[in-house]
């Protein structure tokens, strides 16, 4: 059976960026299982894994187009320091916006603080070793909910 839309593909996977720093792995842990072609991946990543098969062991190297997105200076902001309170700021703090937006503090100023809402990995090229470990129908319940139930995903 290959990877295609609506099917539950279960993998390992490493990620990491240029310099050979791991950004994340499923290593140690469950395999991520997820349902194909319904946008739960980032499309880079579904692209590299469409048409695979069980045992399918590759590299896959997603730019950040087919990420997190390019980073946008329009997506940094100047926010005055009294939007935070009496609260110790640091950079590197997250906040969640009123409209649910996160937030990274990147700069902080005597009178404002510069937040950065583009993903942490905007603008990183990414590198992801994979390995499929399984492939299975997509049950109806699954796509109407848009994740996988049972072992490996979502418990109602």
């Amino acid at each position: 059976m290959q990877i295609t839309k609506h099917k539950v593909a279960a993998i390992h996977y490493t990620l990491t960026d240029n310099e050979g720093n791991i950004l994340d792995s499923s290593s140690g842990r469950e395999p991520l299982h997820y349902i194909h072609g319904i946008g739960n991946l980032i499309p880079g990543m579904e692209e590299g894994l469409e048409g695979k098969t069980k045992g399918d062991k590759l590299n896959l190297k997603v730019s950040p187009e087919k990420g997190y997105g390019v980073k946008s200076d329009a997506l940094m902001q100047q926010v005055p320091r009294s939007a935070f309170g009496d609260q110790k700021i640091d950079v590197g703090m997250q906040f969640q916006t009123n409209q649910g937006q996160v937030v990274t503090v990147t700069k902080v100023g005597l009178d404002s603080i510069t937040v950065d809402a583009n993903h942490p990995l905007a603008g990183v090229e990414l590198n992801f070793a994979v390995e499929v470990l399984e492939i299975r129908e997509a049950t109806e319940e699954e796509l109407a909910h848009g994740h996988v139930h049972g072992p490996g995903g979502h418990h109602h």
